[in-house]
């Protein structure tokens, strides 16, 4: 009889003292739910363009349109002779249709003009091959000594330089951007004097692919930027 009321006394404080302690974890976890800490973590890789467009584009005036489309498909082959021999596939180039502006029939035009039509052509070429590409623009001036003058394009026909094996990148950079969260998270716990719990919530961020700047287009600045809400704890 004694012995049973020993051993239910014991599980009463055995019992008090658990109750207390959840009491206590209560306590701490409501006293603690507010505490949090937001910060941002970057992640930034420069590297090369690996994907080039470039539009080739000349001009031709005159009056009479059979001979300007003769004069113009004899420059396109020209042209293509020019991009074959040094390196560029003929899978990688597209003739588009000519553009024909008949000064003739502007609205708003007062002057006359010397020749009726301006006619545009454009060899868009697309390739993988950067390098080799940029060093063909370097020497377009070749063309010239075949009576060829390459002209620049317009807004719309400009040389684009674009990054598109970014996604095989994509997953080591978003472990350094949150690797970059947590040790600012870290730094701030410790300069408040608490401890660095669990992630609450997590931004994935988005990625953004610019030109490191204006004069080297082909040279790309990919950068993500994340945002995740740690729980302090004291």
């Amino acid at each position: 009889m004694k012995n049973s009321r020993i051993y239910g006394a014991a599980l009463l404080a055995v019992g008090i003292i658990i109750l207390g302690l959840c009491i206590r974890w209560g306590i701490n976890d409501f006293a603690n739910k507010d505490r949090k800490v937001t910060v941002k973590g970057l992640s930034e890789k420069v590297v090369e363009a690996d994907k080039v467009t470039w539009p080739v584009v000349f001009k031709e005036m005159g009056n009479d349109l059979p001979e300007l489309y003769d004069r113009i498909a004899r420059k396109q082959q020209t042209i293509k002779s020019f991009l074959l021999k040094n390196g560029v596939k003929d899978s990688e180039m597209e003739f588009n249709a000519p553009r024909v502006v008949d000064m003739n029939a502007e609205r708003y035009s007062v002057n006359q003009k010397p020749y009726r039509y301006n006619i545009t052509s454009t060899i868009t070429v697309t390739s993988r091959n950067v390098k080799l590409v940029r060093s063909i623009i370097a020497r377009q001036g070749e063309l010239l000594k075949q009576g060829i003058a390459i002209v620049e394009g317009d807004y719309d026909s400009q040389i684009v330089y674009e990054y598109v094996s970014f996604q095989n990148m994509k997953p080591k950079m978003m472990q350094e951007a949150i690797a970059n969260a947590e040790t600012t998270a870290k730094q701030f716990a410790e300069n408040s004097h608490s401890e660095l719990n669990k992630i609450v919530s997590a931004d994935q961020g988005q990625f953004s692919i610019d030109n490191r700047d204006q004069n080297t287009p082909y040279i790309k600045k990919v950068r993500v930027v994340t945002t995740v809400t740690y729980s302090l704890k004291n």
